[in-house]
């Protein structure tokens, strides 16, 4: 994971995919079993690691990440077309750029979360006493039936990868507070540990897939000969 140059996560190449697939599934499958030990007994966790992770939680929901970033794309984008010094016009049209990255990178895989969640329909823990760990109501549901995968933990893994790649000193604290998230995830009662590992895979996979689009187009990011990505660097000449 530290390989952040690397065009795809967890080894995964064009040839390999499939079988990191299978081995996601057998992951999940492993974990299924103890889903509701492992969510009863964070649920039970005394204050202050309850409160503690009550509050935390609250950096899985994408608000305070997409409004800001779509805030500041459109006024970098603004200053840009009108403008009139170029190299002014070209650091504006960087900045928009990254932050589009910062939006799409978190946005994208947190709606194919929110779109999954619905579509599979699994009931929460909150509603375990007459369901079980696997019981589904797809498609036409409420959020009692919206456990799998976790928008938190997609959320957060997504916003914590692209971060990485554009302040790559920021992987290990950011990776952190991600876990952290996925971890809340537990004690507030709200999800499985399967739920919240499917969420962090989709989340890192989304941020990952949305920087090599970005990098095969040039913006913000430049891929290599050997296919690594690396942050395009931008600087302002000044004279």
């Amino acid at each position: 994971m530290t390989a952040l140059s690397k065009p795809l996560p967890f080894g995964i190449k064009s040839r390999n995919w499939p079988y990191f697939l299978l081995g996601l599934v057998v992951v999940l499958a492993l974990l299924a079993p103890i889903d509701h030990v492992v969510s009863v007994t964070a649920h039970a966790w005394p204050e202050p690691f309850a409160g503690f992770f009550a509050t935390i939680t609250e950096l899985g929901l994408s608000d305070w990440i997409l409004i800001p970033s779509l805030a500041l794309f459109v006024v970098c984008m603004a200053l840009a077309l009108i403008s009139r010094r170029e190299q002014s016009k070209a650091a504006l049209f960087h900045a928009a750029g990254m932050w589009a990255f910062v939006f799409i990178g978190v946005g994208l895989p947190g709606l194919v979360a929110n779109i999954a969640k619905r579509l599979i329909g699994r009931a929460r823990p909150v509603v375990y006493d007459g369901n079980g760990t696997l019981a589904f109501q797809s498609i036409f549901n409420d959020w009692q039936f919206q456990s799998f995968p976790s928008g938190h933990s997609t959320t957060i893994f997504a916003f914590a990868m692209v971060v990485s790649f554009l302040w790559p000193k920021l992987f290990w604290p950011a990776i952190v507070v991600a876990v952290l998230v996925g971890v809340s995830r537990l004690a507030v009662g709200m999800h499985y540990p399967t739920d919240v590992v499917a969420g962090a895979v989709l989340g890192t996979m989304g941020a990952y897939l949305v920087r090599l689009y970005f990098a095969r187009r040039g913006w913000v990011f430049a891929r290599a000969a050997d296919g690594s990505v690396e942050r395009r660097k931008f600087a302002l000449q000044v004279g």
